[in-house]
């Protein structure tokens, strides 16, 4: 398996293509792109990576998670292949990541943040509330047969409940330790924007969003300068996944333009 920086990666799309980065959100693994890559891999070399402690790549974590950790990750990763100012896709926690890979040191040409946040709003802290308790007192198989709740619309899942329980089934075989996960959403509460950015941006939310509402993305978007908003009207947390015709679409009108 290909590694650099302690981080799992693989390549997708022509080799002389742009490169586009794909960051997951909490999850940390690079399969949460599978429905996005066709399309997006004929306009650009994607990047896709699994998060440290997550998937494929290095288990052991730092002393402290952080989002500046995170993205420290990402700049050794791109270090090693030798990738200079890529355009960045990240959704939720990915998208943080890009941020701050922006804010600390002004590594992106074009950043896509797909239902994020500029600090954590309190219905998001109610939701991680109620999945941690899920995982510290039903276990990891509750934890994973609850997520889709919070990822998917309700008709979605009624529509692909045998392939969720199969995707659920998936995951468990490769889950992370509680602990893992635990520090991976006190990472994710404790991020506030904290400076504006100057590359261009698009913040891409979701109308029917159960986990991240799309106020949320608003707030953000107001808050950097050189952002534009695109709300989907149907999609939820995960709308790359329920409408990636769509959700390509926008994207790469954005990076294109």
């Amino acid at each position: 398996m290909p590694r650099a920086a302690g981080l799992w990666y693989e390549w997708h799309g022509p080799e002389d293509g742009e490169v586009l980065i794909l960051s997951p959100g909490l999850g940390g693994s690079a399969h949460y792109w599978a429905p996005n890559l066709p399309g997006l891999s004929e306009a650009y070399r994607l990047l896709v990576y699994d998060h440290r402690g997550t998937g494929r790549s290095d288990p052991a974590l730092s002393h402290r998670v952080t989002i500046e950790g995170m993205a420290e990750d990402v700049l050794a990763l791109m270090k090693a292949l030798n990738v200079h100012h890529p355009r960045f896709l990240g959704h939720a926690l990915g998208g943080i990541i890009g941020l701050e890979l922006e804010l600390a040191h002004g590594a992106l040409s074009k950043l896509v943040i797909v239902n994020g946040w500029a600090r954590l709003d309190p219905y998001t802290a109610r939701c991680f509330d109620v999945r941690l308790e899920l995982l510290r007192k039903s276990g990891p198989e509750a934890y994973l047969r609850a997520q889709p709740i919070f990822l998917y619309p309700a008709g979605w899942i009624s529509q692909h409940t045998d392939a969720l329980d199969a995707e659920a089934a998936r995951q468990l075989e490769t889950l992370p330790p509680a602990e893992t996960i635990e520090r991976r959403i006190a990472a994710a509460r404790a991020f506030d924007l904290w400076l504006d950015i100057t590359c261009d941006v698009l913040v891409l939310a979701s109308a029917d969003d159960m986990l991240v509402p799309a106020h949320c993305s608003q707030i953000l978007a107001d808050e950097l300068a050189s952002a534009a908003l695109v709300t989907m009207p149907w999609g939820g947390h995960a709308c790359n996944v329920t409408d990636p015709g769509t959700f390509n679409r926008h994207v790469l009108e954005f990076l294109g333009s």
